[in-house]
């Protein structure tokens, strides 16, 4: 009798167990005043801690009321093992929500972000999410007259992935219903480059000469790339630079990383290309955002640029740029987030409406969302 009481006790522990194993509950709380839909970045490590027995290919994410399913997508920042579950929340504002992981397989997630190295295009790194896309020029395009420094604006009005179409059309001036690259670069910074200021001159490296893609997709994608060595005022530095872009986001995380052999600060700015066309632009200190409406092109619309600096910046105008500057140290990188609008997508159509959206990106930036465990 106590043998089979042993045993009914032991599986019954056993199904407990089992059943703690196959879920558990997180707390995503918004400390804003604002509702938030984006992506909440949870350490891999850490809910294998709690949820020591989850597969990482047989879980999936629902809200703990609903039983809504929540997208997701496990991060590995260029490593081969998870380093973030990365799970796209809508929460109110000041309000807390519960989301469950659970034992079982997902419905496949939509797939909303996309970079590729573009070899068949000059070396060309384009990357986009649902709302907007974006290049990078290469080795292969220097000294030639199409070379350009900065990033460039491809304008969507699809939450469609249009980057392998276009370059397969190779039209992509021409707006073909979802939108067209009419924005020019130049030899300026474009829509948020970055790159060192020494005696009110911007010291250009060449093109980017190495990549490497971290994550693509489905909700994030996250590249390198890599900058020869080149001279800044008699020193010479090199750079990396890290990309990254949600879906949803009209902006991306820019993650610049210079290596010189001194201690000293070395002076940068991140900028965007003006218009000789009146538009109108905001250059806030105070908050770190600097932001351009540009003028009317054409039958092609209008295009926002903005740069939000993580930790403050002086704005200022030098020529047909508009420049945050401000000072980075060796092998230290530095955050900040750079992205751009198009007002025939029909969601941000006024420069008022762009100001605002980069006033309430800064906000949430300053007000992350907070996770626990319960």
């Amino acid at each position: 009798m106590k043998k089979a009481i042993g045993s009914l006790l032991c599986l019954l522990f056993i199904a407990v167990v089992d059943v703690l194993a196959q879920s558990h509950i997180l707390k995503v709380s918004n400390p804003s005043g604002m509702n938030r839909n984006e992506l909440v970045s949870v350490p891999w490590k850490d809910i294998q801690s709690k949820f020591p027995l989850i597969e990482s290919n047989n879980f999936k994410v629902i809200t703990h009321n609903s039983k809504k399913e929540l997208p997701y997508q496990l991060e590995y920042k260029g490593e081969e093992t998870v380093q973030n579950l990365l799970i796209q929340v809508d929460i109110p504002a000041f309000k807390t929500i519960k989301v469950v992981l659970k034992k079982g397989k997902t419905t496949p997630v939509a797939v909303k972000t996309f970079g590729r190295y573009v070899p068949e295009r000059k070396d060309d790194f384009a990357w986009e999410n649902d709302k907007i896309a974006f290049r990078m020029y290469g080795k292969v395009l220097e000294g030639s007259n199409e070379n350009a420094y900065g990033i460039d604006v491809w304008a969507k009005r699809t939450d469609k992935l249009v980057i392998n179409e276009r370059y397969k059309r190779g039209e992509y001036h021409v707006d073909h219903g979802d939108g067209l690259d009419y924005y020019h670069v130049g030899l300026t910074l474009g829509a948020g480059n970055m790159a060192p200021i020494a005696n009110d001159t911007i010291r250009y490296p060449q093109n980017y000469h190495h990549w490497k893609v971290l994550d693509n997709g489905p909700l994030r994608t996250t590249f390198q790339l890599g900058y020869d060595e080149w001279n800044v005022n008699g020193m010479m530095v090199k750079s990396t630079k890290t990309v990254s872009l949600d879906a949803g986001s009209q902006l991306s995380r820019m993650e610049v990383n210079y290596v010189y052999n001194t201690d000293k600060p070395l002076s940068v700015v991140a900028g965007i290309v003006k218009r000789a066309e009146p538009g109108t632009s905001l250059l806030n200190d105070q908050a770190s955002i600097l932001a351009y409406w540009e003028p009317q092109h054409g039958d092609d619309g209008i295009t926002g640029v903005g740069i939000i600096m993580q930790n403050g910046a002086k704005m200022i105008t030098v020529s047909n740029q508009f420049l945050a500057q401000t000072k980075v140290f060796s092998n230290k990188p530095i955050v900040y987030y750079t992205g751009a609008a198009w007002n025939k997508a029909g969601i941000i159509t006024t420069a008022d409406a762009w100001f605002s959206y980069l006033k309430n990106y800064k906000n949430c930036m300053d007000k992350p969302l907070k996770v626990s465990f319960k």
